[in-house]
């Protein structure tokens, strides 16, 4: 089964906007810009997303940029609603030697079933998810007791500080450029509210060219 794929259709992705323009951007932008980002993100993904066990449901994997984490031979199941990822997402995991299970589905209701799943991850998109307090309360039933939520995303900078003013100042065209995505989001609050039973979390800054951007968190919480 090693490089197959199968898509599910069966919930609707209501709450996920498919903008042919926006859509097929961020496909070609991430596309393109996956190697920088990876370079510029690599050691805490190392640190996050090693050890991985053979069956990992990822929550938006857009074009793949994690597939290179996971075992050859592994099944990922991807969770995207976004249908411009879909064909880029398939192409990267025969790369990768990935069976791909692919949910066109929201994150906020995967349907799968609760505690079922060993590890979820994600990388840059708890940012533009609807609710993200539902997503992670989502993630949270549909794992195993013990299991594993990693993450490394960007988050809101600390108050009076360039990069705050610049989340700030951007926010709205850069929500509609990456549809929907937030750099003020407080996303290590949300995650120790959420009710795992221990989060580990660092904090860091990234250098890069999109200021937005720069300050994230890398994080394993336990169910």
């Amino acid at each position: 089964m090693t490089g197959t794929t199968t898509t599910s259709t069966a919930a609707p992705t209501a709450g996920f906007p498919q903008h042919p323009g926006r859509g097929r951007f961020n496909a070609a932008f991430f596309a393109v810009l996956g190697p920088y980002i990876e370079r510029t993100l690599r050691r805490r993904k190392r640190r996050v997303f090693g050890g991985m066990p053979t069956e990992v449901v990822e929550i938006g994997p857009g074009v793949g940029a994690n597939l290179r984490h996971l075992p050859v031979g592994a099944t990922l199941v991807a969770v995207e609603p976004n249908r411009y990822m879909h064909g880029p997402l398939r192409a990267a995991a025969a790369r990768h030697g990935v069976r791909l299970e692919l949910l066109d589905r929201s994150a906020e209701r995967t349907g799968l079933p609760e505690h079922s799943v060993d590890t979820v991850i994600s990388s840059l998109v708890l940012c533009s998810v609807g609710d993200p307090d539902a997503v992670l309360a989502e993630i949270r039933r549909v794992l195993r007791p013990g299991g594993t939520f990693r993450f490394v995303e960007h988050v809101v900078a600390r108050r009076r500080t360039p990069t705050r003013l610049a989340q700030r100042m951007l926010r709205r065209p850069w929500g509609w450029v990456f549809e929907g995505c937030s750099c003020e989001r407080d996303l290590e609050r949300s995650l120790r509210a959420a009710g795992f039973a221990s989060v580990d979390v660092e904090r860091y800054r990234i250098h890069s060219p999109f200021l937005p951007f720069n300050t994230h968190i890398a994080s394993v919480a336990r169910a």
